[in-house]
């Protein structure tokens, strides 16, 4: 229910900064926005996706603290924002704890990666506690969010014969991103970050099951559409940010960039991934109806809408845009819950 909270906040939020009229608890979390998507909503649900895996009762405190953080945002106080990012960071110490506990049960390249996207989270967060800009840790918190989905695709690929080519290949591709997250604070940083997720879109592309499995029937095809759409948005992206020589706060490259990243991969995965983590994570079916295609051809329409806008300097454009990714999102959970409700 807090990561709900959380989601819905931060919509609100980024409607608010598009000058959308929004309720004024909404429109005072504006500046928050990267925060309550990213750390009060998803830090929430992959804690708890975390903790429900390990089965250990001190790791749902990792999606606990990450809520209470987000209602700390939603609160609005003075210093709230501290309070906050001390309670994001403690989350994802839980988090990374938890990973950690994972990766000696099961030592496998996936586990591992699962530990160093909780890392990234942590690194990120206790920046922001020691007084970075927001701005500054968006590239953290985006790889939490892209190396922790990526390791979820290898563990869900595994049984996908690889050979140790490509998996040394995947191991260099994870090194350039965090070589490039290392520089972030150079010029250099952001194009080596931007060039290691171009090369993740390829290598997930090219290695992940999807690229069978789309041939399928019924779930097994929307997800698999879910994820190779995904990757195409990880991959223009990546090549937004090479093409404007990094991340420039305020500019249209950014706006577009963030977006794709956040948007148009991170929520491809979710739409895709939903009908397997909810049944484990919340102990619901969601059966698959053909409805499940309009939320995702409303998400990527409208993301394209938005980054026309960025590409043409039509505000008008990127504020449509960015209202019906909203909308998108709405549409996606109203149609997973008539999907339980029905099955019940």
């Amino acid at each position: 229910m807090l990561g709900f909270i959380g989601l819905a906040f931060g919509c609100g939020a980024g409607l608010s900064r598009l000058g959308w009229r929004v309720p004024d608890l909404m429109a005072s979390a504006a500046a928050l926005h990267g925060p309550l998507m990213i750390c009060a909503f998803f830090g929430v649900v992959i804690s708890l996706e975390r903790a429900v895996a390990l089965a250990r009762g001190w790791a749902y405190l990792g999606p606990l603290l990450a809520g209470l953080g987000g209602a700390a945002v939603v609160a609005g106080s003075a210093g709230s924002a501290g309070v906050a990012a001390g309670l994001f960071l403690a989350a994802s110490v839980v988090l990374l704890a938890a990973s950690v506990v994972v990766w000696r049960l099961q030592r496998a390249l996936f586990t591992a990666v699962l530990v160093i996207g909780a890392a990234c989270w942590t690194v990120g967060n206790l920046l922001w506690l020691l007084g970075a800009p927001v701005h500054a840790l968006v590239p953290w918190w985006l790889a939490f969010l892209i190396v922790t989905i990526a390791g979820e695709r290898l563990e869900l690929s595994r049984l996908m014969p690889r050979s140790a080519t490509s998996q040394r290949l995947f191991v260099v591709v994870l090194l350039v991103l965090l070589a490039g997250l290392l520089g972030s604070p150079f010029a250099w940083g952001a194009s080596l970050f931007a060039a290691g997720l171009l090369s993740l879109a390829l290598w997930l592309s090219r290695h992940d099951v999807a690229r069978r499995t789309v041939r399928g029937k019924g779930l097994t095809r929307y997800i698999a559409v879910c994820l190779l759409s995904g990757y195409v948005w990880l991959g223009l992206g990546a090549a937004v940010i090479l093409a404007a020589g990094g991340l420039h706060v305020g500019t249209a490259a950014y706006d577009a960039a963030l977006h794709a990243l956040g948007i148009g991969f991170v929520f491809s995965m979710v739409f895709g991934h939903a009908p397997i983590i909810f049944p484990a994570v919340l102990r619901v079916a969601v059966p698959y109806h053909r409805s499940f295609y309009l939320p995702l051809l409303l998400l990527h329409g409208s993301l394209a809408l938005r980054l026309a806008g960025d590409a043409l300097g039509s505000f008008d454009l990127v504020r449509l845009g960015g209202a019906l990714n909203v909308f998108a999102l709405a549409a996606f959970i109203v149609g997973t819950a008539t999907a339980v409700l029905r099955r019940r």
